[in-house]
């Protein structure tokens, strides 16, 4: 077990949360005070987005040792000047009334077709921390080419255009060293699959 340290709770206070934008993301402009390290205090401000929880999962067909990933148009990676549609493992926000276990089987319907029976949980994370509230948690499941039982590709009402790729699990590995997959969500899981790589194809 790992010890923390609770006082740090009572290092931080908050004056005012403020709303500055609610669209897809909600801005948010939060002002507190900080007690440093060295007992001084100081006022900060920062912006944080928030749209919720979100799930992401790992399809691995034990089969043939491939895994299925999807291509979409990513805004964030748009805007940053990068190659935007982006490879990446099926993912999607939390609805309400769901947990995560049950948003990375709606997801993995909608995006790629497949009826997961089984999530595995791997993990919890924050992608950026500083200025998302976003906590993702991430799954795998091991699936079968022959009983895909949907279209996937997304869900039209949203503007979702996604194209499924199905990729050898040491193609789609080295893709991470390449650059070819940038997504972190995706690295993680196939980093820990990759420390799982024997116990994932054995059965």
């Amino acid at each position: 077990m790992i010890d923390i340290d609770t006082s740090e709770a009572d290092r931080v206070r908050l004056l005012s949360r403020k709303t500055l934008w609610k669209g897809f993301v909600t801005l948010e402009m939060l002002t507190f005070e900080q007690q440093m390290r060295d007992g001084s205090v100081v006022t900060v401000t920062r912006e944080v987005h928030d749209h919720g929880s979100a799930a992401a999962i790992l399809l691995h067909n034990p089969a043939d040792d491939t895994v299925v990933l999807v291509r979409q148009f990513r805004s964030g990676a748009f805007a940053n000047g990068d190659p935007a549609f982006m490879l990446e493992i099926p993912a999607g926000l939390v609805d309400d009334g769901e947990i995560p276990a049950e948003a990375v089987v709606r997801e993995a319907m909608e995006e790629t077709g497949f009826s997961i029976e089984k999530a595995r949980y791997i993990c919890d994370v924050y992608a950026s921390p500083g200025a998302l509230t976003e906590k993702l948690s991430l799954f795998l499941a091991s699936v079968d080419a022959d009983k895909r039982v949907g279209l996937g590709g997304g869900l039209e009402g949203e503007a979702e255009d996604i194209e499924i790729v199905t990729l050898g699990f040491d193609d789609a590995y080295r893709m991470i060293a390449t650059g070819e997959i940038t997504d972190a969500k995706t690295i993680i899981a196939l980093q820990w699959a990759m420390l799982h790589r024997a116990e994932l194809t054995s059965g």
